[in-house]
This record gives structure tokens, sequence and C-alpha cells, in this order.
């Protein structure tokens, strides 16, 4: 993974924890700025090991901060270099989901060794996506469900979602939220 990941692994642990505990997590596992170079890919090896590092010293399993860092990465995100890109992504959770592979092409012009998912909504209802997700990696669907979860705060609806199927690299989410929460 590029370290941009990390970068945002990173800002979560000193969010939360501080920057000590970010400092501890470098001297456990010896990393520290090499590593977290934003356009450098990095073994997904590596971003799994800070990943199980930060879930132990978090006090969470590695699916629980995953599915955490998922709901983190949607604002730090925002924050950040992506801002602009995510602005132009969709005015709605619907538009947003739908357009997240011509944003992917967009950021793979930027990073060509970038190994990035496919989405693709194959079903919406009011009030309900269904979403197809495809990866290379496999273990991500917490990420997923996280993003899932941070871009319905995003768009200020309230709302679940939840892992409807999955194989290999293939999973299928649930998103079901109220379309309007300002009433």
């Amino acid at each position: 993974m590029y370290g941009m990941i990390h970068n945002g692994m990173r800002e979560m642990v000193i969010d939360r924890l501080g920057e000590d505990e970010w400092r501890a997590i470098e001297g456990m596992i010896n990393i520290g700025p090499p590593e977290m170079i934003g356009m450098t890919v990095y073994d997904d090896a590596l971003t799994f090991c800070i990943l199980e590092t930060i879930a132990g010293r978090l006090g969470q399993s590695v699916p629980e901060c995953l599915r955490g860092f998922g709901r983190y990465w949607v604002s730090y995100a925002e924050r950040g270099s992506f801002r602009s890109i995510m602005q132009f992504t969709g005015s709605t959770i619907e538009s947003f989901i739908g357009n997240l592979d011509r944003m992917h092409r967009a950021v793979a012009a930027a990073m060509p060794q970038a190994s990035l998912p496919s989405f693709r909504v194959i079903e919406t209802q009011p009030g309900r996506l269904l979403v197809q997700y495809q990866s290379k990696r496999s273990g991500l669907e917490p990420f997923v469900c996280g993003l899932f979860e941070g871009l319905l705060g995003r768009f200020e609806l309230e709302g679940e979602v939840r892992l409807y199927t999955s194989g290999d690299g293939y999973a299928e989410f649930e998103i079901r939220h109220r379309a309007d929460c300002s009433t």
C-alpha cells in the first residue's frame, strides 16, 4: 500500500491517543519517516503490521480497528490532498459511490503502482444501496464498511452499513439510510 495510508493511520493515532503514543508505536515496530512517504509503495505486510500494532494500542480487534480507520479515512482524505477530488466525486452518497471508480482512476494516474479496488452500485432504492466491491486484497471488508459509514456522516445521513455477502476479493454491502435527517 502507499505511504499515504500509513500517514492516515498515524494521524488517527495522534488524534485519538496523542503523539507520544504514535512515537511508542514507531519504536515497537521500528518505523519512521521513510515508511510514511505518501507516494511510495510499501509491502502490505508492513501496513498490516502497523494496523495490528495500532489495534492493540487501541484495545481493539484488527477488524474493529479497520472499520474505525475506514470511518476516519473519509475525513482524513477530505482534509488533505484528496479534498478537491472528493468534492467532485458526487453530491449524494449514491453519486459518490457510483463515481468511486472514476476517482480511483484519477488517483491511479498519479500513483501508477496502486492496486485500487472497484465499486459498483448494483441496486438502488430510496434509502437503500447495494454496492459491489472487488479488490486484489482480501480481509479489507471491515475497512470498506467503515468507509461507507464515513460517507454516511459526510453526507449527514443516519444509517447503517452491513456486509451483505463476501468471497475471495469480492463483497456486497448494503447501505441503509434515512434520506432526510433534518426533520
